[in-house]
């Protein structure tokens, strides 16, 4: 690929693949990056003002409030031991909120810097009510199901229209014999994000146009849905970039792709003129609650919130398990591309329901998950 190219894929592509020249080989992955002088860019905080009705101000405060939720959580979590019922972000006071089962494990949370809930179940208690609900067939009118630290529950969400559906009754009445469970209902049915070739800026396989997720050393990460091991992928302007070396769907949605032919790997999310691109410096792991982003190439940059993790979604091809919940929008196309909240990769799109137009909601396989699977390196600036 010769340099006039790569410009242009500055200002089209979802994710130049490439190193930088001058930067060398990144030494982590996983492991959390101080980015304290890398304040948010002028243009990530004007798309925060769009999306959450924030003024300037308010996005910098919840920036930081969100940042440091996110270093307390494992701190909270130790301070709470056995008794821990999970977390998450509460936006509107600021504060890490953790679930505790012992009313005398909740001094000690609280001295460590969160406030706290006093819940019915454990985290383990829920997790392991949640595995016994993954193991249930699942009928087309049950969308997905996670564990809700906020009602100590698993939330079972099912498509509105088909509540009263035998098949939906009946896998309700058996996930409550396994566990808490409390009912939701969603305006529609998940399904992935690929999407047949059409102009654009692409990652093609086959006639399917995906979206780069991250880039790690070596290739980039990507969702599994959008093509299997040993397939070839071609870029935007349908020059070979490789192939791919690992792949998982249903079950997961994951796979990574190696790069060749002249590309190479950049640690940058392409922000599509709505905000500046974006630098990737680590994959600390954002808690319920936070803001997070998409980039994606067919509805580009859009924001929202995290809403559930470890969620399993029932797609028409088969569940995919272990999966976070936004309120972003994505549209067939998006498959793959990244999830990141201010300068830490999240995940690559799977899947969800609705559009950019009307509103949705859209999951993603944590990027961690694909790091540690395939033994990959998250390319950081």
């Amino acid at each position: 690929m010769r340099h006039a190219t790569v410009l242009r894929t500055g200002l089209s592509a979802l994710l130049l693949v490439g190193a930088w020249a001058a930067a060398g080989p990144s030494t982590a992955s996983a492991a959390p990056t101080d980015s304290a002088e890398a304040p948010a860019s002028s243009a990530l905080l004007t798309a925060m003002q769009r999306d959450f009705d924030l003024t300037e101000g308010e996005a910098v405060a919840r920036l930081a409030d969100e940042k440091a939720a996110t270093a307390l959580e494992p701190k909270a979590q130790r301070a709470a031991g056995s008794a821990f019922g999970g977390s998450w972000f509460d936006a509107r006071t600021g504060k890490l909120v953790v679930a505790v089962t012992n009313a005398g494990k909740a001094e000690a949370v609280r001295a460590a810097g969160a406030e706290t809930r006093l819940v019915e179940y454990s985290a383990k208690q829920l997790d392991a009510a949640k595995a016994r609900i993954d193991a249930l067939p699942a009928p087309s009118g049950v969308s997905s199901w996670h564990v809700d630290p906020a009602t100590s529950s698993v939330v079972v969400n099912v498509v509105a229209s088909e509540r009263r559906d035998n098949d939906v009754r009946s896998f309700v009445a058996k996930a409550r014999e396994a566990g808490p469970v409390t009912v939701e209902t969603t305006a529609e049915a998940p399904q992935t994000f690929a999407a047949g070739t059409v102009g654009g800026d692409p990652y093609y396989t086959g006639n399917v146009r995906c979206s780069i997720g991250f880039s790690v050393h070596g290739g980039f990460v990507t969702a599994g849905h959008c093509g299997g091991a040993g397939q070839s992928v071609r870029g935007w302007d349908g020059s070979a970039i490789g192939n791919f070396q690992g792949s998982s769907f249903p079950g997961d949605d994951y796979a990574w792709v190696n790069v060749a032919n002249g590309w190479w790997t950049v640690p940058v999310v392409i922000g599509w003129g709505t905000v500046s691109d974006q630098l990737v410096r680590g994959s600390n792991e954002a808690p319920i609650g936070a803001s997070i982003c998409r980039s994606g190439s067919t509805t580009h940059w859009h924001c929202g919130n995290v809403l559930a993790k470890n969620e399993t979604v029932n797609y028409s091809q088969g569940a995919v398990h272990q999966m976070t919940k936004t309120s972003v929008c994505a549209e067939g196309g998006d498959s793959g591309g990244s999830f990141i909240s201010g300068d830490q990769a999240q995940g690559v799109t799977s899947g969800g329901w609705g559009n950019c137009s009307g509103g949705g909601e859209t999951w993603y396989q944590p990027v961690n998950e694909i790091l540690n699977r395939y033994g990959l390196t998250l390319h950081t600036a």
